[in-house]
């Protein structure tokens, strides 16, 4: 990954020194690596950038722009956005909660806040050191965590988990983004992209993006409708019963997904 000094950054996007503070200074931007004194940006600052131009092109305020940054970061949509009366205050909660202090941990997860288990959920990315506390880049994920461990789920397994998932989406996006790259960048092949073309193939792909969203959430939305039933089957089998009456497997079924 290209990384880029404050004012490599702002020559790339094509804005100035300033404005690349000034969306930092209103959390619009996330902070650089640092190395020494020198802050290391990288192509998703860029990213970060040119959306916030396009967004600023469209009339959108900085407000709203933080509002729905902060929404697309916690895996919320524009509808949770709009359907909230005080939006900020929701934020800021949330934000809030991106901190967690050992005791909170403790409160959270039991006698399950070993050691062990704190250097695999910051191996993972889960946790981020920050002093003596940490930060936590998907508040989600650590309050999924916590409803499988209350669960009775050992918190070790729900770590593993997370890496097996991790792994997979992580396959699943290369993917998507291989449909665009095989297309332009063959391996083995000479490259002839000039600067207006490999702007279209980074274009293509931001584009492709809230697509590849939408197709994974609804395809992952559907295996587990059907993992869900499998399972409700063998715990029939199980019981003795018989999976046979429609009524009694859609009135467990309610209870496993929360509805009715």
């Amino acid at each position: 990954m290209t990384e880029y000094r404050i004012d490599d950054l702002a020559r790339e996007a094509r804005v100035s020194v300033r404005n690349v503070r000034v969306y930092q200074d209103r959390g619009l931007l996330p902070p650089p690596r640092k190395q020494g004194r020198t802050g290391w940006y990288n192509d998703s600052h860029l990213a970060r950038l040119n959306l916030i131009g396009r967004m600023l092109d469209r009339g959108y305020t900085f407000a709203t722009i933080s509002e729905l940054l902060t929404a697309a970061h916690y895996g919320l949509q524009v509808k949770d956005v709009l359907e909230t009366d005080d939006p900020g205050s929701r934020w800021k909660k949330r934000r809030r909660a991106a901190r967690l202090t050992i005791a909170e941990l403790k409160r959270m997860f039991g006698a399950q806040t070993t050691e062990a288990n704190i250097a695999r959920g910051t191996e993972l990315g889960v946790l981020v050191p920050a002093g003596e506390d940490y930060s936590v880049n998907n508040p989600r994920l650590v309050e999924a965590a916590q409803v499988l461990v209350d669960a009775g789920i050992p918190l070790e397994d729900v770590l593993e988990q997370t890496a097996a998932v991790r792994r997979d989406l992580s396959d699943v996006a290369a993917r998507f983004v291989a449909v665009v790259a095989d297309r332009y960048l063959a391996e083995g092949e000479p490259l002839e992209l000039d600067e207006a073309k490999v702007s279209d193939i980074a274009r293509l792909v931001d584009q492709m993006r809230p697509l590849a969203h939408e197709a994974v959430q609804s395809l992952f939305e559907e295996a587990m409708e059907e993992e869900i039933s499998r399972a409700l089957e063998r715990a029939a089998r199980q019981l003795g019963e018989t999976p046979g009456s429609a009524s009694d497997t859609n009135t467990n079924r309610a209870s496993w997904t929360g509805q009715g």
